[in-house]
């Protein structure tokens, strides 16, 4: 049991005088829920027999604690590892929007709501993953290609850079940074760096990005906001700042009596509180709005001239090749969907832009080196490479970067282990060169005895 500051348990009883108790006790002495979100587009589903996590159809609690390091399929983006709270971005997002839209994460790493937000989305919605700190990007940035979707742009920019974008957005999320009173429970930094004036500093920071990224949400837009926290300061008194400074109505979210979430405490707003005490799941707070007025989204003028075209090579291994234009950053070239090439250009003008549609390739001369990205990618023709399928032995082998024995056609081979894809090995007969990124490899030389089974 880990001991909690008597100042923040005064705060929890002033929060909810009948149910403190329970409250910290839940922190303190119960055992985090482990749960994981399947990627339906890559045809896969939940478990027969599995627990389901009940706001978020694609979402399921796993009997312990699996080792995901060593799995495959997490490698291969065929799911998510998300705490079951913050599965409750999927059931908003399918009740308030119904038609395609461009979707800001404003706050996005490590991706779990921007992937819930691709998954949930209706189709050819544009998504732009942003995250201000450059290591956390990068995570962000690795995520999102895990997961496949080409229509993602990923950024690491302030939200005062994004602000300008003015009435560029349908929704915007604003999962802030917060005190983190919600992550106490699995991580005990939490509770040794929580103090009133964190809280304080932490609310005063929230406002500001708020008001900063205001600008891009347009007329009618929706805000959804969001903390990993408890109390009132970062929750409702920031909902309460959006609907009279900002100017926004509150909206309700449909959600059932079984799910025992907690409204919003002293606040004309709705809000809704996940708390370890009720929920299967970690402390969470979130609040939708719909900004005052109506009003169509604006786009920023960008001359055709200034959208570079380069060769045809490798649009070959894409399945709709007329769908995409191709771009080329530095050595890169990269396939970007024609009908968000404006807005990825744009982007590109004014933010720091680390991801866009599809990375294809390395162009290395008149040769290309097909990228990790396209193996990774929905998008990529099926049938644009030979697979090769290793055992869970090889496949291990293969993630952590090592050279590796396989039987194909000589050339660039996507290495797949149980149909999942894992990326490219160039084949060169009597050993394959691992094309595995090293950033992304396994570091730990440990191989479990059996492919561990989440799915």
């Amino acid at each position: 049991m880990m001991n909690l500051p008597e100042v923040f348990l005064e705060q929890l009883r002033g929060l909810l005088p009948d149910e403190w108790e329970r409250l910290a006790g839940a922190i303190t002495s119960s055992e985090p829920s482990v749960a994981v979100r399947v990627n339906a587009a890559r045809g896969v589903a939940v478990p027969d027999g599995a627990r389901r996590v009940p706001w978020c159809d694609q979402g399921f609690y796993t009997e312990g604690r699996p080792s995901f390091t060593f799995d495959p399929d997490w490698h291969a983006g065929r799911y998510y590892v998300q705490d079951a709270s913050s599965m409750f971005i999927s059931h908003v997002i399918r009740h308030f929007v119904h038609d395609p839209v461009r979707y800001l994460d404003l706050c996005a790493a490590p991706g779990g709501k921007t992937t819930a937000a691709i998954q949930a989305l209706p189709p050819q919605s544009l998504v732009v993953a942003n995250e201000i700190v450059p290591p956390r990007a990068r995570v962000l940035a690795d995520n999102v290609i895990r997961w496949g979707a080409p229509r993602c742009v990923v950024t690491s920019n302030a939200p005062a850079q994004i602000g300008k974008f003015t009435h560029f957005f349908d929704v915007i999320a604003a999962d802030v940074p917060c005190s983190g009173e919600g992550m106490m429970r699995k991580d005990a930094e939490a509770v040794s760096q929580w103090s009133p004036d964190l809280v304080t500093q932490c609310a005063q920071r929230q406002r500001e990005i708020l008001k900063d990224v205001w600008q891009a949400l347009r007329p009618g837009g929706l805000l959804i906001y969001s903390t990993c926290t408890y109390n009132r300061q970062e929750n409702e008194e920031i909902a309460d700042y959006v609907l009279q400074e900002l100017g926004a109505t509150s909206l309700e979210v449909p959600i059932e009596a079984s799910w025992n979430i907690h409204p919003a405490i002293g606040s004309d707003a709705h809000g809704y509180r996940f708390m370890p005490h009720r929920v299967d799941g970690e402390g969470l707070f979130m609040a939708v709005f719909r900004k005052d007025g109506n009003a169509p989204r604006q786009d920023f003028r960008i001359k055709e001239k200034n959208i570079k075209k380069v060769d045809e090579m490798g649009k070959k291994w894409l399945s709709a090749p007329e769908a995409f234009i191709l771009d080329q950053q530095g050595d890169l070239s990269i396939a970007v969907p024609q009908d968000i090439r404006r807005e990825v250009a744009a982007m590109r003008d004014s933010l720091n832009v680390l991801h866009a549609g599809v990375e294809l390739a390395t162009v290395m001369g008149r040769k290309l080196v097909p990228h990790h990205a396209l193996a990774m990618s929905l998008a990529r023709a099926g049938d644009a490479f030979p697979t090769c399928e290793v055992d869970y032995p090889t496949a291990l082998r293969y993630l952590r970067g090592e050279s590796i024995t396989i039987d194909a056609p000589r050339g660039y081979v996507l290495i797949a282990c149980d149909g999942a894809v894992l990326g490219f090995a160039n084949n060169l007969g009597n050993r394959a060169n691992n094309l595995y990124p090293k950033p992304l490899r396994i570091l730990s030389t440990h191989t479990p005895d059996a492919h561990p089974t989440v799915i």
